[in-house]
């Protein structure tokens, strides 16, 4: 499995005020600007943990994920959450040749924490043999930073500032995920119940 991220976020998406109120860096000084690019690094790294450790994507992008085979021809499940659109499934042989599936073959089914590509039908259609499947998507739970849920905002400040005030730390027991940004995160993470399928 390979999940590519299409479209990355733009700086100007970026909380960069909010981050700067959180930190209570002074303004006014002529100098404002100056830690702008570290701050977006902290801003970034904090975003990447936080969709890392939720298995959601915060802020909506387009994705491609290719696949060697389907999990099960009865469902697909997307590796992040939640799933707004499916724009295109393609199969594409041991050439390279491609071929778009219709929609009438397949439909999303989204869900919070697991959303599935299922076949309209009984079954998804038959990946070629040595080829494989992409699935083009576009994932988020906001369109912009004001949109998120406040808890999520607030993990992700909270964290871009540990990374902040930890930045020249190597040592382990300081540099891990502070408990106040896991105890925000707890809710969104999807329980894992070994052995079951689906």
């Amino acid at each position: 499995m390979m999940l590519i991220e299409e479209s990355t976020l733009p700086d100007t998406a970026l909380p960069m005020a909010p981050f700067r109120a959180h930190l209570r860096l002074g303004t006014g000084f002529g100098e404002d600007g100056l830690q702008d690019e570290v701050l977006r690094g902290f801003l970034r790294a904090a975003l990447a943990a936080v969709e890392a450790r939720t298995a959601k994507v915060l802020i909506a992008r387009d994705f491609s994920l290719v696949l060697p085979d389907w999990q099960s021809p009865l469902a697909q499940p997307f590796p992040v959450a939640p799933v707004t659109a499916v724009g295109a499934v393609t199969l594409i042989d041991r050439l390279g040749v491609e071929d778009d599936l219709a929609p009438s073959h397949w439909r999303l089914q989204p869900d919070t924490h697991r959303p599935l590509l299922r076949p309209r039908g009984l079954l998804l259609p038959r990946v070629p043999t040595d080829g494989q499947v992409r699935i083009a998507f576009t994932a988020g739970m906001a369109g912009d930073w004001g949109a998120l849920p406040a808890d999520l905002a607030q993990a992700v400040l909270m964290l871009a500032a540990h990374y902040y005030e930890f930045r020249n730390d190597t040592a382990l027991h300081d540099g891990c995920m502070p408990f106040g940004v896991t105890s925000l995160l707890e809710r969104y993470r999807a329980l894992r119940l070994y052995g079951a399928r689906g």
